[in-house]
């Protein structure tokens, strides 16, 4: 609760220092999708400090300061939003970094900060009992919502109009090794589960390829017998990575073991392969799933990308960028749930 006169408690003013380290992690989302871990354990550390402090100060002010306004919200912010964070993350709803940013902020903003404004006191829509971490979990998860409807009413305005213009936009093709999201398309159509661009930027580079020099030759890269002998790093597949991978590629030994078989007639016909593209082997040889990328996804993936000009991409916007925004929302606002239903 604010002091008359002061514009807010000790502990409140500290919490503002979350927000530009906010700001800065949901930039640097947007843009990587990556976030250091390091991020987070000064903001743990203010958080631990700012929690014992609140409690001191609620210890001595008396009366039911201590109960109701810091012991109930803070159990329900340890109780309830870390189990939330931790659950999702597990079953994979949440990445590594947006379950991190949910715990700190069950421990940094436990209760609801009060600041005052001249005669304005923010947030302006508190609930009687409740945590502030949740009220920015629920934020976050009304703007997430909002997003489809944007980007649906952006793709409409451009004449966009197909099933998936609620989740992306089509991306030409020279963009893709730049651009974070999933692919939309497979050779059978649309799609919501595509190849994921981390894993396709990771494959091109085991193999020392761009995705120009792919489509150029893709009957020859197609080949599994054109993998390099010795692959590269594939890297995490961020687009600032750098594996200080080769440009080979990987060449066919022999014209025996070309692509496209010649006819009598003098046409050529596909050679069915046994694993195209090299999918399976790429797979095998990083001992890991790329993202959850199957030798079937990313077949499917180069071949729409070897020979389509533009194809649609879901951005997959990323947690933090909705939390970051809920943050804001719920420091001036406050409870965007309670201020919809009241």
């Amino acid at each position: 609760m604010t002091l008359a006169g002061a514009v807010a408690t000790g502990p409140d003013l500290c919490r503002l220092l979350a927000v530009p380290v906010f700001t800065w992690v949901a930039y640097r989302d947007f843009e990587t999708r990556r976030v250091s871990s390091s991020v987070w354990i000064p903001l743990s550390l203010l958080g631990t400090v700012l929690l014992v402090w609140d409690g001191w100060l609620a210890w001595t002010a008396g009366g039911t300061g201590w109960t109701y306004e810091f012991l109930v919200p803070t159990a329900l912010s340890l109780g309830l939003v870390v189990p939330i964070a931790y659950l999702f993350w597990w079953v994979g709803g949440f990445g590594g970094a947006d379950a991190k940013a949910l715990l700190v902020l069950a421990v940094l903003f436990p209760t609801f900060p009060e600041y005052a404004l001249g005669s304005w006191t923010v947030p302006l829509a508190t609930p009687p009992l409740g945590a502030f971490s949740f009220t920015i979990l629920t934020n976050a998860v009304l703007v997430g919502i909002a997003l489809p409807l944007v980007l649906a009413v952006r793709n409409a305005v451009a004449g966009r109009i197909a099933p998936v213009m609620v989740v992306g936009w089509p991306v030409f093709w020279e963009r893709i090794p730049e651009t974070h999201g999933r692919l939309l398309e497979t050779p059978a159509g649309l799609t919501r589960s595509g190849l994921d661009l981390d894993a396709l930027r990771m494959y091109l580079r085991w193999r020392g390829l761009s995705l120009a020099e792919l489509r150029e030759q893709p009957e020859q890269y197609r080949d599994p017998a054109s993998l390099p002998a010795e692959p590269n790093p594939p890297t995490d597949g961020a687009v600032t990575a750098d594996g200080g991978q080769r440009g080979d590629g990987g060449t066919l030994a022999s014209d025996d073991d070309s692509a496209a078989a010649e006819a009598e007639d003098g046409s050529t016909t596909a050679i069915e392969h046994d694993d195209p593209w090299g999918a399976e082997a790429f797979l095998d040889d990083i001992e890991g799933s790329a993202y959850g990328t199957t030798p079937e996804t990313l077949r499917d993936g180069l071949e729409v990308l070897a020979r389509e000009e533009t194809v649609w991409v879901s951005p997959g916007t990323p947690f933090l960028v909705p939390v970051f925004v809920g943050l804001v929302v719920a420091l001036g606002y406050g409870d965007l749930l309670l201020g919809t239903l009241l």
